[in-house]
C-alpha cells in the first residue's frame, strides 16, 4: 500500500461497546462498532490504500466527541466527517443530507434522496446509508423507512433504536 493518505485509529468506550475510529487529517473516514477490529481496519485500509496507525493523541477531540454525545452535552461533533470515500456524487449528497438531519430529528429514505437531488431514488439512498462507513458522524440511525419500523439498520436494529431514545427522536 503506498499512499500519501495518513490514517490514523483510536477506540473509546460507549454504552454500545467499544466504537472504532478511524481518521485522516480531514476528519473522520470510518467508524463502527466492529466485533473483529483488526478485519474493520484491514477493510477501510484496503479500500482507502493506506495503513493506519494507532493515534490516541491526534484523535482524543474525536473521542471528546463521543463521549459528550452519549452524556447528551453534545448534539454536533467538532470533528468533521471526511466524505473521500463516498463513491459516487449522488452518495457524497446522501451523506451530506443525512449529516444535516439534526439531532432528535427523523428523515425518511425518501426524503434524503430528495435532499440529494433525486427524490425517486430512495431505495439507492437507502443503499448509500447500509455501506455508510461511519456511524454516528453520518447519522444514518435519523433515517428510517416511510412504512412502520425503523428498520434493520445493518442487522442492528438495537442499537437504531439506543440511538434514537437517546436523542429523544422516539
Amino acid at each position: 500500500m503506498a499512499s500519501d493518505l495518513s490514517l490514523g485509529f483510536t477506540s473509546v468506550a460507549t454504552p454500545l461497546g467499544e466504537l472504532t475510529i478511524v481518521a485522516t487529517d480531514e476528519g473522520i473516514v470510518a467508524s463502527g462498532f466492529p466485533a473483529d477490529r483488526g478485519s474493520f481496519l484491514a477493510q477501510v485500509e484496503e479500500r482507502l490504500g493506506a495503513r493506519a496507525a494507532r493515534a490516541e493523541r491526534a484523535l482524543t477531540a474525536a473521542r471528546e466527541d463521543v463521549r459528550a454525545y452519549f452524556a447528551r452535552t453534545a448534539r454536533v461533533f467538532g470533528v468533521p466527517a471526511d466524505l473521500r470515500s463516498a463513491g459516487t456524487p449522488f452518495t457524497r449528497a446522501v451523506y451530506e443530507a443525512t449529516i444535516a438531519v439534526p439531532y432528535g430529528g427523523l428523515r425518511t429514505y425518501g426524503d434524503v434522496a430528495a435532499a440529494a437531488g433525486r427524490p425517486r431514488e430512495w431505495r439507492a439512498a437507502g443503499h448509500a446509508l447500509r455501506v455508510c462507513p461511519t456511524e454516528l458522524w453520518i447519522p444514518c440511525h435519523r433515517v428510517v423507512p416511510a412504512g412502520p419500523g425503523f428498520g434493520t439498520y445493518g442487522g442492528h436494529p438495537e442499537r437504531r433504536e439506543f440511538l434514537l431514545r437517546l436523542e429523544g427522536a422516539i
